[in-house]
């Protein structure tokens, strides 16, 4: 019987040594095919090696992996999304599932959960690290509430709101974007309005606030 090919995985973590770590555990039974360090350039070599799974992280810089899972998710389905982080909050791990992850597992666990989890992805099954209590999770999915400032921004305000809390310009961010200044200056200050924000020093605490911890 003709052998199956390994599984192709892209991992995107901006801690390039822990995916290096990563990587050498996964070869020996799958196909690493690239490590991003990035939101935006998994984005792009998602679309370009349409791998059978990514290994994310949540916080990573230009944007964050629950928005690029869910950009990911939206546009290649059939994509297996594992969630890779140091963030053990169950409503976090929810809006994960909630966006498309089949994986969730924690950094602090074992090395073969990550295994465990990979394989579990290949044939279609779900994994949750055992250090988040799964009725907690199943809970808040089942609630179907995402997280607050989805109920007053919008998933582009999101992004720019990341760029700018990293410090870039509106200029940088409408290069990155491929938006007009303009047009960036126009969803800044309609996040201010929708959030009740009357500085740039409030939006950036905003922003630090509501950012999600790795």
């Amino acid at each position: 019987m003709e052998r199956k090919p390994a599984a192709r995985i892209l991992i995107a973590d901006d801690h390039r040594l822990l995916a290096e770590a990563c990587k050498a555990l996964l070869e020996p039974e799958f196909q690493v095919i690239d490590i991003v360090t990035d939101g935006r350039s998994l984005l792009n070599a998602a679309v370009a090696m349409k791998p059978d799974v990514i290994i994310l992280d949540i916080s990573m810089p230009h944007l964050n992996g629950l928005d690029a899972g869910e950009q990911i998710n939206q546009k290649m389905p059939k994509i297996a999304l594992i969630y890779l982080t140091m963030n053990a909050k169950p409503d976090v791990a929810a809006e994960a599932f909630r966006r498309g992850a089949c994986g969730y597992v924690l950094k602090q666990s074992a090395a073969d959960e990550l295994l465990t989890a990979v394989r579990k992805a290949v044939l279609g099954a779900s994994y949750l690290s055992p250090m988040i209590a799964k009725e907690t999770v199943t809970f808040l999915i089942n609630k179907g509430k995402r997280r607050g400032e989805e109920d007053h921004i919008t998933t582009r305000q999101r992004e720019i709101l990341q760029l700018l809390s990293e410090g870039m310009s509106m200029k940088e961010v409408g290069g990155m974007l491929d938006l007009k200044p303009g047009t960036v200056a126009f969803h800044k200050y309609r996040m201010m309005e929708n959030l009740g924000l009357k500085t740039n020093a409030e939006l950036l605490e905003y922003a630090i606030k509501r950012r999600i911890p790795s």
